[in-house]
């Protein structure tokens, strides 16, 4: 084991060191237990075999876990061939998943389970039963995809849950459910967002050894030996390739000169055409939302699909149509390929954003009128039950009036504003999955189908000209995402099946975008690297996620609910569900507890402190960034300063190295000649007199030029305080004299020993 342990320092050849340590291997494999003293062998070769048994189980299971990761093949196969930046898409998208995976459990398993197994059934009431009118088509498919009949009055949206306070055996609090999964989706989401990017953080580090020696690290160091597969060496090959070229366009970038005020001016241009577009765009969809108002109110027999689908079309037009179109202005500005990636996404994300903030102001307008529409409906409906109740009593003399019985399907009822909201949200989802997979099918695959079968008899190229293979659009692909994601977030709340459809969507995008792009897409022309943490990605999805909350907290908080459909109906607002179970369900104190917390002389100072505490955390944190920064500059000096002592000192063994091939050998000199020992010598002494020149110093006991010497040190002259020795016979100034002996190429070698 001794050996084993000091063999890397032995000064050995490799095939030694090798063939030694599987000798020691084996001895120590088989006589383990016996190489314990006393007593105990026996159970120092249990412990022995359980801890070796350990670590095989400990790396099984690492490995296990490994395996078990979804789509860890797939995406390491895309990062190989395309670069970090195309696989970081991929590995966004499986943490999408993962998250609306979480999503769809708290929904499903709180909010729609619930009223499967202890709600009332179909048809039981008005708002889960389909309106007589409205049954001869509501099985119809163009009424099927349009989120109508069937679907409108089930448990994918709204209007469908029952108002009562607690329902089933176990008296579940299902309108106290709906809130709270409602609010704490947003809250679960927030917290893991949160964490991620902390966590990104923690492992990206600011990269601050990164520039040096890069390609001799990617040269020397990038091979995995252990790879066994023909298959994952030729993906490691290519991912080897793939990193050189993102570090060559890295330095090329870095050492790039340019016109500054010309790039300026570029730069300026190219945000100003990029304002237009987003302006042009909100208009455009806000005119559109308009007129699918005035749509709604026309005969819906007498309508096409296009004027019936004209918002959804719009905006997934607008949402294809300009990512490219901002691709080509940004070619003004020639930034670095990641920036230019973070510049894009910016500006579709805005796009995105601003289309949606359009959709809902135009859409919010819709729900005013329909909530003016919906008072006047239940103001006609009281006055129809009072002449109802005066005409029975008129008619048959008595107080004792029984309910009219009026069937399910005859109630007349108001427009369900928030199943309204939900089916829009549906719809755009739906669309919006429409066209990106009709775009990969056509844009992608049906173009590297025509550049492959019809280049050899073409007029000219196609894989090098027009049209070429298609590159995958990053910057597209990451914003559809987050856009759909807040679409998500958003319509959770009117729509609860809307995440059970978002989970089918991106498991089915994870296996189709990965067919796309290895077998349609060709790698970027200008290869980069990812950075080495996704923030990015995950500051535009907190963003949205912020921008998302602030729509369903003005629902909750300002807007009333429909008086005939939801969880919420018979209330003033929805936050009531909240107050009526602390008064009804809770201890008094604890309601006290609720109104003093929600006192505003309570709340400000607490968002006071709360700010305060945030400054202070964020000075503290730039105090040790810089700290930091600081100590790592120091490390870096102790480091060069090292490396500049390590140089010198082997430039001047050198040195001294040529000194001592000019010199003769000191083994030539003869010895002095027999005359009487100069005052001051000792008998005895170890190293024989050296011929000194006139003025050289006595005490000096012979010359040992690399330890006696340095070109560093200062000057050895000193005063002369003794006289000098004999000198050397004028015969033997220059040498020794001719004969058998050690010399450059005078008589044999010494005998050897």
């Amino acid at each position: 084991k001794k050996l084993i342990a000091t063999l890397r320092n032995k000064p050995w050849r490799m095939k030694r060191r090798l063939k030694l340590l599987k000798e020691c291997q084996a001895f120590v494999e088989k006589f383990e237990g016996a190489l314990g003293k006393g007593k105990g062998r026996k159970l120092y070769a249990y412990k022995v075999i359980m801890a070796k048994k350990m670590i095989k189980f400990n790396r099984d299971f690492d490995n296990f876990k490994t395996a078990c990761i979804p789509w860890e093949r797939k995406i390491k196969e895309v990062e190989s061939h395309f670069g970090s930046s195309v696989a970081s898409y991929f590995i966004f998208l499986r943490w999408m998943y993962g998250l609306n995976l979480v999503l769809f459990g708290l929904m499903f398993g709180l909010v729609v389970l619930p009223e499967v197994m202890m709600g009332l059934p179909y048809g039981s009431i008005p708002r889960k039963t389909v309106p007589r009118a409205q049954q001869a088509k509501a099985m119809d498919y163009s009424v099927l995809l349009d989120f109508g009949g069937y679907c409108k009055y089930s448990v994918l949206f709204y209007g469908y849950y029952n108002d009562e306070r607690t329902i089933g055996l176990l008296q579940f609090r299902l309108p106290l459910s709906y809130l709270l999964v409602g609010v704490g989706i947003f809250g679960y989401s927030l917290m893991v967002v949160i964490r991620t990017m902390a966590r990104n953080s923690d492992e990206g580090g600011d990269g601050g050894d990164d520039g040096q020696f890069t390609f001799t690290f990617k040269m020397f160091t990038s091979w995995d030996y252990l790879i066994g597969n023909p298959e994952t060496a030729d993906n490691k090959y290519a991912s080897i390739t793939t990193s050189f070229k993102e570090s060559i366009v890295d330095e090329q970038e870095n050492q790039k000169d340019e016109n500054i005020h010309l790039r300026r001016f570029l730069r300026v241009l190219a945000n100003l055409f990029i304002l237009c577009s987003l302006g042009g765009s909100g208009f455009l969809i806000y005119f559109v939302v308009k007129r699918s108002q005035d749509f709604a109110k026309l005969d819906q027999n007498t309508l096409s699909w296009y004027e019936k689908n004209e918002v959804e079309v719009v905006m997934s037009l607008l949402g294809l149509v300009c990512p490219p179109l901002f691709e080509t202005i940004a070619e003004l500005e020639e930034y670095h390929p990641r920036i230019a990636l973070k510049w894009q996404l910016g500006r579709i994300f805005a796009l995105f954003l601003g289309n949606l903030y359009t959709f809902l102001f135009a859409l919010f307008d819709d729900v005013n009128e329909k909530l003016e529409q919906e008072k006047y409906i239940k103001n006609a409906t009281i006055w129809g039950l009072k002449e109802y109740y005066a005409n029975y009593s008129t008619f048959h003399n008595t107080t004792d009036i029984p309910p009219p019985e009026i069937p399910p399907a005859d109630v007349i009822r108001g427009p369900c504003w928030e199943t309204d909201v939900g089916i829009e949200f549906v719809k755009l989802t739906v669309s919006d999955i429409q066209v990106t997979y009709l775009t990969i099918l056509i844009g992608d695959f049906v173009r590297a189908v025509i550049v492959r079968f019809l280049n050899y008899c073409w007029c000219w190229d196609l894989e090098a000209g027009f049209p070429s293979y298609g590159e995958f659009d990053i910057s597209g692909n990451v914003l559809g995402l987050i856009f759909n994601q807040g679409m998500i977030w958003m319509g959770a709340f009117y729509a609860p099946g809307l995440v059970g459809l978002n989970v089918l969507r991106l498991l089915s995008s994870m296996y189709y975008q990965c067919w796309a792009v290895m077998s349609c897409n060709v790698p970027h022309e200008r290869v980069f690297k990812a950075s080495k943490s996704n923030n990015f990605y995950m500051g535009l999805l907190l963003l949205v996620l912020f921008l998302s909350l602030l729509p369903v907290v003005y629902t909750i908080m300002t807007l009333p609910p429909s008086s005939d459909c939801g969880p919420f109906s018979g209330r003033a607002q929805m936050y009531d569900v909240v107050m009526e179970t602390i008064e009804k369900d809770l201890p008094a104190f604890i309601g006290n507890i609720f109104t003093y917390a929600t006192n505003p002389g309570l709340i400000i100072p607490a968002v006071l402190l709360m700010v305060l505490a945030i400054y202070y955390l964020n000075a503290t944190s730039k105090n040790y960034q810089n700290a930091n920064l600081e100590l790592k500059r120091k490390m870096q000096m102790a480091r060069d300063e090292e490396k500049n002592r390590r140089n010198n000192k082997e430039s001047t063994n050198q040195v001294m190295h040529d000194l001592v091939g000019l010199l003769p050998n000191r083994s030539l000199i003869p010895p002095p000649a027999e005359e009487a020992p100069p005052p001051g010598h000792e008998k005895g002494s170890k190293f024989p007199k050296v011929a000194k020149r006139p003025g050289a110093a006595d005490n000096v006991k012979g010359v040992n030029l690399q330890k006696d010497v340095s070109l560093a040190a200062p000057n050895s002259r000193a005063a002369v305080t003794r006289p000098p020795g004999p000198r050397v016979p004028p015969g033997n100034a220059r040498g020794p004299p001719p004969g058998p002996g050690r010399g450059r190429g005078r008589g044999a070698p010494p005998p050897k020993c």
